[in-house]
């Protein structure tokens, strides 16, 4: 132990009492300091994982998680609504037996409606929203939904899709043509408007 001890201290000699005491005292300390919960490199790391851990269960984590979950069950929610609308519009109003879409528009759609009502009192579940297709003819009414009938609208959401003119405008033709097809455009825009308000109506255009 006196040799370990000194080998640790850079003395091979051979140590007598007094200086054994001193050494041992010395490999107190140092040993002490080691393991001390005070120590800075110890106390750092300690305080690094607790700061993590507390950072992944924190209220305010758990509760932006639910607030993106709500988010996506909302857009979902106006997706299905809005295809649905065009669905049953193809035959009554839109007078086409197929309809196509761009590649997810449905679902850019309804993430930018969940967006617009975002600064609403009641959030989307106040929205009453509409859609409408716009062709040569002008504006077609394609349906209209609210995500929550049970609240009071309190603005007035217009969804309005752009018939693809290249594609033509299924009028009186459809009489003889049994196959018409009719294309939508990716861009597309959104009129908000307060009810119970004088505020001018607020636009939004897509591309």
């Amino acid at each position: 132990m006196v040799y370990t001890a000194a080998l640790l201290f850079g003395n091979p000699g051979l140590l007598d009492l007094s200086e054994e005491e001193s050494v041992l005292e010395m490999i107190g300390k140092y040993f002490l300091q080691l393991t001390s919960p005070g120590r800075g490199t110890n106390s750092a790391r300690r305080g690094s994982v607790e700061s993590c851990d507390e950072r992944d269960n924190s209220p305010v984590a758990q509760m932006d998680a639910g607030v993106e979950q709500e988010q996506r069950v909302l857009q979902q929610a106006v997706t299905r609504h809005i295809e649905l609308c065009l669905t049953e519009a193809k035959a009554s109003t839109l007078l086409c037996q197929v309809l196509l879409l761009p590649h997810h528009m449905t679902a850019r759609v309804g993430q930018d409606v969940v967006r617009s009502s975002a600064d609403e009192p009641c959030g989307l579940r106040g929205a009453s929203i509409k859609v409408y297709v716009e062709g040569k003819e002008g504006l077609k009414p394609v349906g209209s939904f609210s995500i929550d009938p049970s609240v009071t609208p309190t603005f007035e959401l217009s969804v309005i899709l752009r018939a693809d003119e290249s594609y033509g405008w299924p009028a009186l033709k459809h009489i003889f043509e049994s196959d018409k097809v009719l294309k939508l455009r990716p861009e597309y825009r959104l009129v908000k408007r307060k009810l119970y308000s004088s505020a001018s109506p607020v636009i939004h255009d897509f591309y």
